[in-house]
């Protein structure tokens, strides 16, 4: 988990080193990202401040004030319905210090909580644990496959830490997101490295990209489908509406053919026809006339 606190930007597109490309009301909108949760925020930084990729800045963030990583510039009219927190300050030495010491503290306090929710016997998962740097209150991630009553859990750690606990359950795919790995691509985890920003995926984008419904093939380490799904699942739509779905009859050389299969990366259908024939067709010989019937510009006992 530690390790994960220091690793470097992955997936941000390439961005010039200095955050000062948008100036209104003397603010910049940046994206910075907090390394224990892999989260990412838009903040709004003074611009009287130069800051660079990389860098560590002080936010507020919904648990208290933290540190987080510059990512880069963004370019976001309004910035959504809530105002944007605002980037208090750049990080100091005594801050990192401090980040670096609270590294080593989450350690012990991640091994003790994880002793004291065996001995309370407690049906949960401990993920991460986490010191905030500027006010004395220490987070506990977890998952669990229902509620808990974590009560008595909560005041045995007041007792060890003596400041404020905080539990809070996660799913599945954000403990990918907070831990990080290797995905089957052998790329990081999007979840942790490209976005936070989880979006639903579903088995339709997975029949619609003509993938394996195989589960074990199309899921992730979290045991839900693939993030990477839904990359590509509007582009492979907007083609095959415009051409035939498989088990589209239509007419080519006089003779009726059903589409049997769609491959949007060679933009080939293969039809199926009468005795056993079939062809390929490229999409450029397919149009649609007014009446919206397919045409397809194509003899199927014409050589290549």
């Amino acid at each position: 988990m530690s390790d994960n606190y220091i690793e470097e930007p992955v997936g941000v597109p390439e961005m010039d080193a200095s955050v000062s490309s948008i100036e209104e009301d003397n603010v910049s909108p940046v994206m910075v990202k907090f390394p224990y949760s892999s989260e990412t925020v838009v903040c709004l930084a003074d611009n009287a401040e130069v800051l660079s990729i990389g860098d560590m800045v002080l936010v507020p963030s919904r648990y208290g004030k933290d540190l987080a990583r510059v990512l880069g510039p963004v370019h976001c009219p309004g910035c959504g319905e809530d105002p944007p927190p605002k980037v208090l300050r750049k990080a100091n030495d005594q801050d990192l210090a401090t980040y670096e010491h609270n590294l080593e503290r989450e350690r012990e306090a991640f091994n003790i909580c994880r002793e004291k929710i065996h001995a309370h016997g407690l049906e949960m998962k401990l993920v991460a644990a986490h010191y905030l740097l500027d006010e004395p209150k220490v987070l506990f991630f977890f998952t669990a496959e229902s509620r808990v009553d974590f009560r008595s859990l909560v005041k045995d750690l007041v007792s060890v830490f003596k400041m404020r606990i905080e539990l809070r359950q996660i799913g599945v795919r954000d403990e990918s997101r907070v831990l990080g790995g290797v995905a089957v691509c052998g790329r990081q985890f999007c979840c942790h490295g490209i976005t936070d920003k989880l979006k639903p995926v579903s088995i339709k984008m997975a029949k619609e990209q003509n993938l394996s419904l195989n589960s074990m093939k199309i899921s992730g380490p979290c045991g839900r489908l693939l993030c990477c799904l839904s990359y590509e699942y509007d582009f492979y739509r907007e083609e095959k509406a415009l051409v035939p779905s498989e088990g589209t009859r239509v007419r080519i050389g006089g003779e009726t053919f059903k589409a049997i299969e769609v491959n949007i990366l060679t933009k080939k259908i293969r039809f199926a026809g009468p005795e056993g024939r079939s062809v390929e067709v490229p999409f450029s010989r397919i149009s649609r006339g007014e009446n919206k019937e397919w045409r397809i510009d194509y003899d199927p006992d014409a050589e290549d």
